[in-house]
């Protein structure tokens, strides 16, 4: 069972000068926290931090756990956090299907596979795209695809680092209902970065907001 995402006093800073106030927080499995703040307090940077790419120009400070496993100091690989950003990031030399199956673990074999990607397509109703190229697919479509490729890696936790802010208000509505159903489902504890009132409303849980330091 997924366990929730603790943080403990992690405060990050750059050049001796700390971005924002230590933070605190436990997020529970399904549970969505949107953190907020303005340009430059270091909410992006705080998410590279959880999942283990922080620049070496940034040094952080004290503890976080997904469940009862430390994750200071491990590889992203191996910390078992997905994240979505604002960019789809999709492989443009890899079919559509492809790039489901790289989210895939490591071991399985080809039919087992293509049985999971054929289900993840049938899931976001793309059924018959597993060899189209991702040049060819809508924005709404790669949203999705970049989504379930994330969420085949089977991650414990689920960074959002705002990727709803390049859709238009249609679509952007209902790719956040696909992502947030999705991650509760897997009752995966979910940190929402956004600057849009919008997307935290939708997210429908608490909000924190990043403290400039004293």
């Amino acid at each position: 069972m997924t366990g929730p995402l603790t943080l403990e006093a992690v405060g990050l800073s750059v050049g001796g000068r700390p971005l924002f106030a230590p933070l605190s927080l436990t997020v529970a499995p399904g549970e969505v926290v949107t953190v907020m703040g303005p340009s430059g307090s270091g909410k992006s940077t705080l998410l590279s931090h959880l999942c283990g790419t922080l620049p070496p120009a940034f040094r952080a400070e004290g503890r976080v756990r997904l469940g009862e496993r430390p994750l200071d100091g491990l590889p992203p690989e191996r910390r078992r956090v997905g994240i979505l950003f604002q960019d789809d990031l999709l492989f443009p030399h890899l079919s559509v299907g492809e790039n489901l199956a790289f989210g895939l673990p490591a071991g399985l074999d080809r039919s087992t596979r293509r049985r999971r990607v054929e289900a993840a397509l049938a899931d976001a109703r793309m059924e018959g795209f597993a060899e189209r190229d991702p040049a060819t697919l809508s924005g709404g479509q790669r949203a999705r695809i970049a989504c379930l490729r994330t969420l085949m890696a089977d991650p414990e936790a689920l960074l959002l680092d705002e990727p709803f802010s390049k859709l238009d208000a249609e679509l952007r509505q209902r790719f956040r209902g696909f992502v947030f159903d999705h991650a509760r489902d897997r009752t995966l504890p979910v940190l929402l970065v956004t600057h849009d009132p919008e997307d935290a409303a939708a997210a429908g849980g608490r909000i924190v907001r990043l403290n400039s330091p004293m």
